[in-house]
């Protein structure tokens, strides 16, 4: 009997992990009645951070209005596990997935919601806060979130700041007391990149052209990050400009770290042990991963990446299952692509109807590969 380890990550906008993993899995057992698959769905603190742990170690999952990028109420779950630990997926309230394309403005996005669901968290008085942060729309360094805990934010005239990351460039004050209920609260931002702030390789300059920002507002939103950093080291004492993976998320996991005291980790790192990866991998004769855009940050500490990473580790064949292939990037040489557009070539279809489409790739994949194993 061929065993095999499904572990992939969401496909954005179209199928959670849960839903990829059991695709995928359908598919194989189709093609090899015989095969036992071990549906292991995985994230690295984006979209899918929550529904991953709770189907991991269980816990109870508590709902709460917040808002969004822009400003509209919404609603939102957090994890609380016996043990005391709150997780929160940022996303949820910050998410690029909440916004329709035409919607996505990094000036205007700030993550007061994300705040909101950190108090809503603390009050039930953890011992542990998780704030998984990856598949952000916003680029305000975490200014919003810290508004919502009551960080007071001043322009050089004495005024009020508004919200987004915009208004940042005018920033030159913070007035900042940590909320009670933070005190002995040991925090953890669960990052799925491990850029920086500022610079070249920072939060804006590689993510912001994602987020709607064009190359005019990428400058203006580096200056005003800038301009942000300044004024927390001013003020707080603290420079996040100095925090590596404190880019991540538009910066979120660097105000995190500032004004939460936050510890910054590999979300996948988080996962796996929650999950029992690298045991669960050890046990299995082959490897399927997958994930919707394969692309030169694939393998740059995501999840396709790590999982792979692990299974060559292991000696552990992979397949890796995309919904698209970014132009002249190739699969490693000890990997199997297989992307759905040779089956629907047309990219709206072929997201609409991912989850049938992942089935059906994963059956011929299996026939051809894993048929007359014993």
């Amino acid at each position: 009997m061929v065993r095999v380890l499904a572990a992939p990550q969401e496909f954005k906008g179209s199928a959670s992990a849960a839903e990829v993993a059991r695709a995928l899995a359908a598919g194989i057992r189709r093609a090899v009645p015989g095969a036992a698959v071990d549906e292991c769905p995985l994230s690295d603190g984006g979209p899918g951070f929550l529904e991953v742990l709770h189907a991991a170690r269980g816990g109870r999952i508590l709902r709460t209005t917040v808002h969004d990028p822009l400003g509209r109420p919404r609603e939102a779950e957090f994890l609380v596990f016996e043990d005391g630990t709150a997780v929160i997926e940022a996303a949820q309230a910050n998410g690029l997935a909440l916004l329709r394309p035409e919607e996505r403005d990094p000036l205007r996005a700030d993550t007061f919601g994300v705040g909101e669901l950190i108090a809503r968290a603390l009050e039930g008085r953890p011992r542990r806060l998780v704030i998984g942060v990856g598949g952000s729309a916003t680029n305000d360094g975490g200014a919003g979130m810290a508004r919502a805990l009551g960080a007071r934010l001043w322009d050089s005239a004495g005024r009020p700041l508004p919200p987004g990351a915009a208004a940042l460039a005018d920033i030159a004050r913070i007035d900042w007391e940590p909320p009670a209920s933070l005190a002995g609260v040991e925090a953890v931002v669960a990052v799925d990149v491990r850029n920086p702030l500022l610079g070249p390789d920072g939060a804006t300059a590689v993510y912001g052209p994602q987020k709607g920002a064009d190359p005019a507002e990428v400058d203006l939103l580096e200056a005003a990050l800038t301009r942000w950093a300044a004024a927390v080291r001013r003020s707080l004492g603290f420079d996040m400009a100095a925090v590596p993976g404190g880019g991540a998320a538009g910066g979120l996991a660097a105000g995190l770290a500032a004004f939460l005291g936050a510890r910054i980790a590999s979300g996948f790192d988080l996962v796996a042990e929650a999950v029992a990866l690298e045991e669960r991998l050890t046990r299995a004769d082959v490897v399927v991963t997958g994930e919707g855009r394969f692309d030169g940050q694939s393998l740059q500490g995501k999840v396709t990446g790590q999982v792979l990473a692990l299974a060559r580790r292991k000696g552990k064949p992979t397949a890796i299952f995309v919904a698209s292939l970014a132009e002249g990037v190739a699969a490693p040489a000890d990997a199997t692509l297989i992307d759905l557009a040779v089956l629907e070539p047309d990219p709206s279809l072929r997201m609409a109807h991912v989850r049938e489409l992942l089935e059906e790739a994963a059956a011929g994949w299996a026939a051809r590969t894993l048929a007359g194993t014993p």
